[in-house]
């Protein structure tokens, strides 16, 4: 559910203090505790969520641009702060020195201000360059030829800031939305999971000869969720952390791959955003890198990849760890003491932020439904509208922090096998994906709003 290397991703803790050391409960927390502000502001009459959610329109004259800029700079200094004072919180319990992120986290600010002005010019719209495809080009152009300080890596966050941005995510979909279209989202994405899952392995295993729990770490990263699924799949089956590393590199040259190719094969083949948004969430690799492809269609693109992805195929990192993990202890470990993998490692591997995104869902409809038309509307534009553009903003943090965390030197030392395994489950799920998503239940995605 990431594609960054140097980000400390999310493993399984212990107790309590899981709820305020790992970044899967603080986006949650930070998810959460945006979309109780916003709906505590819009009910005392105060309008700071529409105000500081700056969303830069259109232009084709650049004296436009620079216009809106100065007549907004006090709510877009109010944006930084707010953006600045959430994360800050969260990095000083996850043990980053504040020192550090502050500085780091306002260069990427300035940074994302920059790209998502440039973004809004109607030539950089009509060559598909928008703000998240711009932010991932700009970072990989920066982070591979500029030497970055090293306060910049406490601010470089991209499991955090995308977790946190699906959350949002969640108190903009209906969760009569979710829940209609939910089963047929997991029910594609079992059979996707399910069949990229033991192609790579039978590939890695039977055709290139690679070690089972090698296999298995590849075959997670390429059917699940990215390196978080790598990460926990690797640490089930007791994978070595080199075998790990490759499985994250080649997430990453995929996810990437795929980020640029998917969006063109869309457009070539004129599919529609609902189906193109359901075949990213099934082929893409990771939750940053498929965001950043369907926004760079639209709304409805955003909606179905998320459907498909995260209300899909995410969960599945618990119980393919609990599988996993039973047969490494029961067939290849053979273990003398008969010891077996408990139930909660379910639990404990679960992606905690697909909740959040569930109940911010539930929140915001259980408030639109208990409401007039025309207080409806007004929750809309105070609360869902300002909401959706500070989840922009999320996304587009977590982009320029995938380019400037990648480095492709460091993609090229994976070996063959590996990389053979692995493409192998990509040439069985990008097809079958598109068959799944555009000729199946096309269709039905098309009629997604």
């Amino acid at each position: 559910m990431s594609i960054t290397i140097k980000n400390t991703p999310i493993t399984p803790s212990g107790g309590w203090s899981g709820l305020w050391q790992k970044e899967d409960y603080w986006a949650v927390w930070l998810g959460l505790g945006v979309v109780a502000a916003a709906i505590l502001l819009w009910l005392s009459g105060n309008t700071f969520m529409k105000w500081v959610a700056i969303s830069v329109p259109s232009y084709s004259d650049i004296g436009k641009a620079i216009s809106y800029i100065n007549s907004h700079i006090s709510a877009i200094f109010g944006l930084y702060i707010f953006f600045l004072l959430l994360f800050a919180v969260a990095v000083k319990f996850l043990g980053h020195k504040l020192s550090e992120f502050i500085p780091g986290f306002t260069v990427l600010f300035l940074m994302s201000l920059i790209v998502t002005v440039a973004g809004s010019w109607d030539v950089m719209k009509k060559y598909n360059l928008e703000a998240p495809f711009l932010a991932l080009a700009v970072g990989l152009i920066i982070g591979n030829f500029v030497k970055l300080p090293k306060f910049m890596e406490a601010s470089l966050r991209t499991e955090f800031f995308v977790k946190t941005g699906i959350v949002l995510m969640g108190a903009t979909l209906p969760f009569t939305l979710i829940m209609q279209s939910g089963p047929a989202a997991f029910a594609q994405a079992t059979i996707i999971a399910v069949t990229t899952y033991l192609t790579i392995y039978w590939a890695g295993t039977r055709l290139f000869g690679l070690d089972k729990r090698f296999a298995a770490t590849l075959a997670a990263g390429g059917s699940i969720c990215g390196v978080s699924a790598s990460i926990a799949i690797g640490g089930a089956v007791k994978a070595e952390k080199k075998y790990v590393s490759i499985s994250i590199s080649l997430v990453i040259v995929w996810a990437i791959v795929m980020i640029f190719a998917l969006p063109l094969f869309i457009k070539v083949l004129g599919i529609a955003p609902g189906p193109a948004g359901a075949w990213i969430g099934t082929s893409e690799f990771a939750d940053a890198a498929g965001m950043a492809a369907a926004a760079s269609i639209n709304e409805q693109a955003i909606k179905t990849f998320t459907l498909v992805k995260v209300v899909g195929r995410d969960m599945f990192v618990g119980i393919w760890c609990f599988i996993m993990a039973y047969i490494s202890i029961t067939q290849w470990e053979k273990r003398s003491d008969g010891t077996k993998p408990k139930a909660n490692e379910i639990w404990t591997r679960f992606p905690k932020f697909v909740l959040g995104f569930f109940v911010a869902s539930l929140i915001i409809t259980a408030l639109v439904a208990s409401v007039d038309a025309a207080t409806s509307k007004a929750i809309t534009a105070q609360i869902i509208s300002p909401i959706k553009e500070l989840r922009s903003w999320a996304f587009i943090f977590t982009f320029l922090s995938i380019g400037l965390t990648t480095r492709f030197k460091d993609l090229t030392s994976v070996g063959w096998k590996p990389f053979a395994a692995f493409t192998t489950g990509v040439l069985v799920n990008v097809p079958l994906g598109y068959l799944l998503s555009v000729v199946i239940m096309g269709g039905y995605w098309a009629l997604v709003k």
